[in-house]
């Protein structure tokens, strides 16, 4: 087609735009996407400087039109829907709040205080176990002790931080 006949195939995309639209919306199953497809092939016409040869202009129209609905189509697939978006802007915020905050502290210090009064060895073992998550007869080997005093100044120490707790809570 010569810049005669673009011309002619964007004057058959107007006189038939009515005719376009109804088959578009039929095939399509919503007419706002047989208006955005009809709308975009306007655009992509009216940027089109030269068509080759065209056996068939109102085919080949109706396929351009196709073309841009498919590729319409594809571009919303990637895009989030509306109620996506929403989904995510309700997501629950896990930052703990500044009262949350200033009360694990305390509970820190109150656990500190309470570890700083157990015997040195029992100190030790506790933090080997529970901290460091040490095996006992890792903990056992490192200090020098049975595997059973390990056990014995474990349980101890988890009985002494249960009972200052309870006392503090009192």
């Amino acid at each position: 087609m010569t810049d005669a006949n673009l011309v002619k195939l964007r004057r058959l995309f107007l006189d038939r735009y009515d005719n376009l639209k109804a088959k578009l919306t039929q095939r399509l199953g919503s007419a706002d996407l047989a208006g955005d497809a009809l709308q975009d092939t306007w655009i992509k016409l009216a940027r089109t400087e030269t068509v080759g040869i065209v056996q068939s202009p109102s085919s080949y129209l109706f396929r351009v039109i196709l073309n841009v609905a498919r590729d319409n189509r594809r571009a919303e697939k990637r895009h989030l829907t509306a109620m996506e978006i929403e989904s995510l802007l309700d997501l629950a915020d896990d930052t703990p709040h500044p009262a949350q905050v200033a009360e694990a502290r305390s509970e820190l210090h109150a656990f500190e205080a309470v570890l700083a009064e157990l015997p040195p060895l029992r100190r030790a073992i506790l933090l080997a176990a529970r901290v460091d998550n040490l095996p006992r007869q890792e903990i056992a080997d490192r200090l020098g002790i049975s595997l059973r005093l390990v056990s014995k100044e474990l349980r101890l120490a988890h009985e002494y931080c249960v009972a200052r707790r309870k006392e503090m809570k009192d």
